[in-house]
């Protein structure tokens, strides 16, 4: 009997949860699931992939942070679409879709928690706490993330964890000149870059520091901060400020970002907190060594001096530091490349986070059946 498995997340914009959701809706087995996917707010550019896979896709239309009128709505569709399985992703649909689930009784109910959260306030971990009783598992990408929320009161043995898929690299492999010449910047020997959302989660602000004392270190380097987000014009100035418009060039979002990564002879990754990066397991997949912060999340994926090297947070000294030895050192950066590359096959498969998923979808309804 086929399974009919509702995800639920607030929107398909292009961010890491909503990239793991369409991999999963897309993956899972049509003969065994009959998947849909209910957008809480409002949609993105996820959608039309989603629909050329088949998969259909409801818009609730939630307005705000409580709109009564997006429960009602989204319980009716749960209703119509009478699923076997209710799976929420990130807080508004972990909140919405868990309440409305259970309303419409529906056999199994799972929670999503992607990342690290300490922007929660209390009311949000109370929440959280309530809707545990009515909850099966919560799936999380990290034992990182539910260490976090044990320290809140949800215990770690109440989650599973499933590691984030990373699809191996289908783009041409571009050279470090041929970076440059799309980016259209003046070439150097080396280059360095910075994928993501501009927001102060990403801890951009030392990466731009010790963007500029790399190039004092190396000279012909250059730091290419690729993304979007409303910390923009606060790092520009930022970067101003301290002289590194030169070592430091930010060339906004760009659809061919993960193509542009095949020809960094480094990654950087300064987050302040992570679930499990995309964009670490995208530049690991493509063989580029990874220098990141040294956060949980981030431990589960950079093997420390094999796959890449993890520096104390906000550390911009030992940051520079092992930047710099490590740009000299090129037969070092592509033995920790393909160390990276064989990490990410072995660990983080579409395969494996597809079937970990419908084992887990299976399995539980399952033993609600034998109720």
């Amino acid at each position: 009997m086929r399974l009919k498995v509702c995800l639920i997340i607030p929107t398909l914009v292009k961010g890491g949860a909503e990239k793991q959701l369409a991999l999963l809706a897309a993956g899972l087995d049509r003969a065994g699931f009959d998947c849909h996917v209910v957008v809480l707010t409002h949609s993105g550019p996820y959608e039309a992939e989603l629909r050329e896979q088949g998969i259909q896709v409801h818009v609730i239309g939630k307005r705000g942070k409580l709109d009564v009128t997006a429960y009602w709505r989204l319980l009716r569709k749960l209703k119509e679409i009478k699923p076997d399985v209710v799976h929420t992703w990130l807080f508004a649909a972990n909140s919405y879709g868990r309440m409305a689930a259970r309303r419409a009784g529906v056999p199994v109910i799972i929670a999503g928690e992607r990342s690290v959260d300490p922007w929660k306030q209390w009311w949000n971990f109370a929440v959280d706490r309530y809707l545990l009783k009515f909850t099966d598992t919560i799936v999380t990408n990290t034992a990182a993330v539910s260490g976090f929320y044990a320290s809140h009161g949800i215990a770690a043995d109440r989650f599973t964890v499933i590691p984030n898929a990373v699809l191996p690299p289908t783009q041409t492999p571009l050279t470090r000149e041929q970076v440059f010449e799309r980016l259209k910047l003046p070439p150097k020997s080396l280059l360095v870059g910075a994928v993501g959302r501009l927001w102060k989660q990403k801890g951009y602000r030392e990466l731009l520091w010790s963007g500029e004392l790399l190039r004092v270190a190396l000279q012909d380097v250059c730091v290419v901060v690729v993304g979007d987000g409303p910390e923009l014009d606060r790092l520009l100035h930022y970067r101003d400020q301290v002289g590194a418009d030169e070592a430091v060039r930010f060339v906004g979002h760009r659809d061919d970002a993960a193509q542009l990564m095949t020809g960094f002879d480094m990654l950087w990754n300064g987050s302040l907190y992570e679930g499990q990066s995309n964009t670490i397991l995208e530049a690991m997949a493509c063989g580029v060594p990874v220098v990141a912060s040294d956060i949980p999340g981030t431990r589960d994926l950079v093997v420390h001096d094999f796959t890449g090297l993890l520096y104390p947070l906000g550390d911009v000294g030992t940051l520079t530091r092992i930047s710099n030895q490590l740009l000299r050192e090129p037969d070092r950066r592509a033995a920790m490349g393909a160390a990276a590359k064989q990490r990410i096959a072995d660990h983080f498969s579409l395969d494996g986070m597809v079937s970990q998923h419908a084992a887990l979808y299976e399995r539980l309804s399952a033993a609600k059946a034998k109720r």
